[in-house]
C-alpha cells in the first residue's frame, strides 16, 4: 500500500480558502479587513513617542497625586511604593517596571491602544 501523504504548501491552502462553497466565498478567519471598530495601527515613531512621554503631566491630567521625593522622583500615594521619574516608573513591591505605555497597560490595565490613545491624544 503506497503512503498517501501529501506536502501542501500555504499557496495551495489560500487558494482553497478562496474557493466558493454553496455560494459563499470561505476566508482566513484569522485575517482581519481595517474597519470603523478595527484599532488603528500605531507606526513606530509614534510608539516611540509615547513610550517616552513624560508621565507626571500625564497622570496628572487624570488626576492621580504624587508626592515630590528626591532626585525629581514622584511617588503615587494610591499605588504604595511605586515611583515615577520622567518616561520611566518602578514598582519594587509589585516588581515591575517600565516605559509610559508599560505604566498605562500594567498599572492602570488599559489595551495598548487605549495606552496609546490616552498618550498621544488620538
Amino acid at each position: 500500500m503506497r503512503d498517501q501523504t501529501r506536502i501542501v504548501d500555504l499557496k495551495q491552502v489560500n487558494r482553497v480558502l478562496i474557493q466558493p462553497i454553496g455560494g459563499k466565498t470561505v476566508t482566513n478567519p484569522y485575517h482581519k479587513t481595517p474597519s470603523a471598530t478595527t484599532p488603528p495601527r500605531w507606526t513606530r515613531e509614534q510608539i516611540r513617542v509615547a513610550r517616552m512621554a513624560p508621565l507626571p503631566p500625564l497622570l496628572s491630567r487624570r488626576g492621580l497625586q504624587m508626592i515630590p521625593l528626591p532626585a525629581g522622583n514622584m511617588e503615587l500615594p494610591s499605588h504604595k511604593g511605586l515611583i515615577v521619574k520622567d518616561s520611566y516608573w518602578r514598582w519594587p513591591n509589585q516588581n515591575k517596571c517600565g516605559n509610559a505605555i508599560d505604566f498605562y497597560v500594567q498599572v492602570l490595565g488599559l489595551s495598548f491602544n487605549d495606552a496609546m490613545r490616552q498618550i498621544i491624544g488620538s
